[in-house]
């Protein structure tokens, strides 16, 4: 090898572009640690087998991948998404999720949550849990209670991707 190569230029490039990328970083990190320090102080992480929010009255369990307690003492659920935020910012089935977990944790402590946090991998939304909300969900939980009423179309190429198929009461069945 030529040692001559490490003598120029390229060497301190190299490294100086090593600490920039390095610099870049940690300034991503800490801002990310101040973020969810603003959140609150750390109560539970979903790294195996935490504990599982149940509410019996309303026939729903969760485990939010976070929990975040307030300086008021009330805690906060955060969810987190691998992916980057959806176009239209975040999906109704998203807020649903995020809007469970506050029922859930309102049924648990006794104190309602005033949010739940949405990550996405770019960015971060505040998921308001008032009653509007709470109508919402309410709403949704009492149409899946609900029997079912037929409204499905059952064909042999919906039925044959459909993961219900073995236990759906519309599945598609072959004329004999």
């Amino acid at each position: 090898m030529d040692l001559a190569v490490l003598n120029g230029p390229w060497p301190a490039l190299a490294l100086a572009a090593a600490g920039l990328a390095l610099a870049v970083w940690a300034a991503r990190a800490l801002s990310s640690r101040r973020a969810d320090d603003r959140l609150g102080a750390l109560r539970a992480v979903d790294a195996g087998a935490p504990a599982v929010l149940r509410s019996y009255r309303y026939r729903l369990q969760g485990r939010p991948d976070v929990l975040r307690e307030l300086p008021d003492g009330r805690i906060v659920p955060v969810e987190v998404k691998s992916r980057a935020t959806p176009s239209r910012g975040p999906t109704r089935s998203h807020r649903i999720q995020v809007w469970a977990y506050c029922l859930l944790l309102e049924e648990t402590t006794g104190r309602a949550p005033p949010f739940g946090v949405l990550r996405y991998a770019d960015g971060e939304f505040r998921i308001r849990w008032d009653g509007p909300a709470r109508a919402e969900l309410l709403a949704l939980r009492r149409e899946i209670d609900r029997p079912y009423d037929g409204r499905a179309t059952p064909s042999r190429e919906r039925c044959a991707r459909c993961p219900w198929a073995a236990g759906c009461d519309a599945r598609f069945r072959s004329p004999r």
